[in-house]
């Protein structure tokens, strides 16, 4: 079977997650692969910038026990060494303080609704964890299903302030599969045993996600492939119904012409159309995907903002959907002593805070710290950060399943990999690396004919 397989060379536009596993998996199969990636640097959204000399991510990130494409590919970059494992320490900020949220005994804590709705709240978490099919919940709404199942008052104190902070106006249109998938995530995140159970535990790599992918990068090359930054694609170049090939500037220089057997985008799903002209059935599962955007910023500080890693602001007063206290997972002496907390917020493109300079966001932001940290005051702040992922967060509506463009394009040869095509887990590096390797064996059957 070996003897009649075809060597191809294969294209790849970006240079992210899901682009370089694709090149390294198909370098791993026998094929060359060359990546462009637009950005200075590699990584897509788990790209990195110095704080005090250490790369910290512009985009807080971590993984669970149960990323197994991550976890695997650190192996095989001889890199596991650099994954640290803690207890994860979540907080809920509501009715005015923080709530300690990570265990069902913190629930039974939770006073922002009455004791009978946290038992009926604890049984449905437990029913949702213990549940493998989620089919039967795409053509419900997560506000629907939550509503009649756990109750008025523990959606409207916990579930309607998360859902509309991660989406918005769009917030009571997301499927169940998708709430349902968080669930079951945190509980493949937990340990073993009666204690274990109730302790979800999460991993950093003390290098940084921009070293995985910088030594992802130079194990393709190694296989004979290419890797430029700097270097974007202008077209997919399509001859007699195939893609062909890609017209590129390498490092900024001249467009040119670059051949290729096949040809994979990692581009979000409103780019990908400016790239090559695509039959209309297709261009609609493309032109109908709705993203929100990432927008961070990051306080480099003094002293510490709270005690938790990760807290869910359910007040929405406060003009921040979280704040995931990354000094509270790696210590602060990683990062020469300071402490860094990142300040969430998933907008659409035209939201006022979007529109904000850096300065008039952090304006905006500050005042509201206080009510995290009574004694907080802006002299703890050194400095601060600001970043925006425009293709941040899909939207997933009732029946998204069957609206989800195929990795296989109707141009043969062409192939897309974004994270619209991520479902019902929501989108993530690990989940990136596996659609990315995943789409690089599709490619290598396509190549045997």
């Amino acid at each position: 079977m070996d003897s009649e397989r075809t060597i191809v060379k294969a294209g790849i536009i970006g240079g992210g997650a899901a682009g370089l596993a694709a090149a390294y998996e198909l370098g791993l199969r026998g094929h060359h692969a060359e990546v462009f990636e637009g950005a200075p640097f590699l990584g897509g959204q788990a790209s990195t910038f110095p704080v005090n000399g250490v790369p910290l991510e512009r985009g807080y990130h971590h993984l669970f026990r149960s990323d197994a494409a991550m976890i695997d590919l650190m192996g095989e970059l001889g890199l596991s060494h650099r994954l640290k494992w803690i207890d994860s320490n979540v907080g809920y900020y509501a009715r005015g303080r923080l709530w300690k949220f990570t265990s069902p005994f913190d629930l039974l804590r939770f006073r922002p609704i009455p004791f009978a709705d946290r038992i009926r709240l604890g049984l449905v978490t437990l029913g949702l964890q213990r549940r493998k099919e989620w089919a039967s919940l795409e053509q419900t709404t997560a506000t629907e299903w939550m509503r009649k199942n756990a109750g008025d008052r523990a959606y409207d104190a916990i579930f309607e302030p998360m859902l509309r902070g991660k989406f918005g106006r769009y917030h009571d249109q997301i499927t169940m599969a998708w709430l349902w998938n968080k669930f079951a995530l945190r509980t493949a995140s937990r340990g073993k045993g009666l204690t274990g159970k109730f302790k979800e535990q999460l991993a950093y790599p003390t290098g940084s996600f921009g070293e995985i992918f910088d030594v992802l990068g130079e194990r393709v090359r190694e296989q004979g492939g290419e890797v430029h930054i700097s270097s974007g694609v202008r077209r997919v170049i399509v001859e007699d119904g195939r893609a062909r090939g890609l017209e590129v500037s390498v490092d900024g220089g001249e467009p040119e012409r670059r051949e290729y057997d096949q040809v994979l985008s990692t581009t979000p799903s409103y780019i990908f159309p400016r790239l090559v002209d695509l039959p209309e059935e297709y261009l609609g599962r493309l032109t109908d995907k709705v993203y929100l955007a990432a927008v961070l910023v990051i306080l480099v500080m003094n002293r510490s903002l709270s005690p938790h890693y990760w807290t869910y602001v359910g007040d929405r007063s406060l003009p921040f959907l979280g704040i995931i206290e990354h000094t509270n997972f790696i210590p602060p002496e990683h990062y020469g002593g300071v402490h860094i907390a990142y300040l969430t917020n998933y907008l659409e493109r035209d939201d006022p805070l979007y529109q904000m300079t850096p300065e008039e966001l952090y304006r905006e932001y500050v005042p509201h710290l206080q009510k995290i940290n009574p004694a907080f005051d802006e002299s703890w702040v050194v400095e601060y950060h600001h970043h925006k992922v425009d293709a941040a967060q899909p939207i997933v509506t009732q029946g998204y399943s069957d609206r989800i463009p195929d990795h296989r394009t109707p141009i043969p040869g062409l192939y897309l990999a974004n994270t619209t095509q991520i479902y019902p887990e929501d989108r993530g590096t690990n989940y990136s690396v596996r659609m990315g390797r995943q789409v690089a064996a599709l490619m290598d059957e396509d190549s045997r004919g």
